[in-house]
């Protein structure tokens, strides 16, 4: 059986704030308990971030969506401006490469944490430490999804959990071989937790308990691995885009092939 329980008492996070103790001088207080071998603590990306210093002006927006860019997926003008959805330093594909001005100082915006596979691990092994049992930890952050509406969160960063659940080889309940079935369990761990967590109810740390199939050693990989590499990638680009490249080599195709 599956518990989900957000963790109360958060303070403001700032620069420099220790999130491993924080979280630990809070986490018994809630409706589970002290932690407990296989538990997985949930930190939503903004508050590390904020912990790492990761906050910018928010006049220097676009200019840090820019800077944090590796490569443009698609771009929509829309009534509101401009919306870009970008491959950003962590191989992720997101709008505005995850600069967010949600739950910040009026006037400032974050960027996600430089390596937050490194920062779960922090937290992990402090939170080990500490308490004596073996928990993982997930870093999460909402991403929208191709081909669906709305926005889910998911990790971006995990540490002392098996992020992906290769179940390839092994049976369904019928009997039937799988063979293609891979579980995302860091993010369906992130989707769970942002349910008790929320959007805009000052919630951002949570656990989940009853996975400890899960949970291992800080040597596991991160959810940097949970990222498709490009060769299998069939919707690197936006339609438009596609469609703009596509034509633009085929104009330059046939330019060439009537060259004598």
């Amino acid at each position: 059986m599956l518990a989900v329980w957000a963790i109360g008492g958060v303070p403001e996070i700032v620069t420099g704030d220790d999130l491993a103790t924080i979280i630990g001088d809070l986490v018994g207080n809630g409706e589970g308990g002290p932690l407990e071998d296989g538990d997985v603590v949930v930190v939503t990306s903004k508050i590390v971030s904020k912990a790492e210093g990761r906050m910018i002006r928010a006049a220097d927006r676009e200019d840090a969506i820019t800077s944090e860019t590796v490569r443009l997926v698609a771009r929509r003008e829309h009534p509101g401006g401009v919306t870009r959805i970008v491959e950003n330093r962590l191989g992720i594909v997101q709008a505005a490469a995850g600069v967010d001005s949600s739950n910040t100082p009026e006037g400032t915006v974050l960027l996600l944490p430089v390596d937050p596979d490194a920062s779960a691990r922090v937290i992990a092994a402090a939170l080990r430490e500490r308490f004596g049992v073996t928990v993982g930890v997930v870093i999460s952050d909402t991403l929208g999804r191709p081909w669906r509406e709305g926005q889910t969160d998911v990790a971006i960063g995990a540490a002392g959990i098996r992020v992906l659940d290769d179940l390839r080889g092994s049976t369904d309940a019928g009997g039937r071989r799988l063979d293609v079935t891979v579980a995302a369990v860091a993010d369906e761990i992130a989707g769970a937790t942002d349910l008790v967590k929320g959007k805009a109810s000052g919630l951002p740390v949570a656990v989940i308990r009853g996975l400890g199939h899960v949970v291992g050693g800080l040597d596991l990989p991160g959810a940097r691995s949970i990222v498709r590499p490009a060769e299998k990638d069939m919707f690197r680009l936006g339609s438009d885009e596609a469609y703009e490249q596509g034509f633009a080599a085929g104009r330059a195709a046939a330019r060439d092939a009537s060259v004598p």
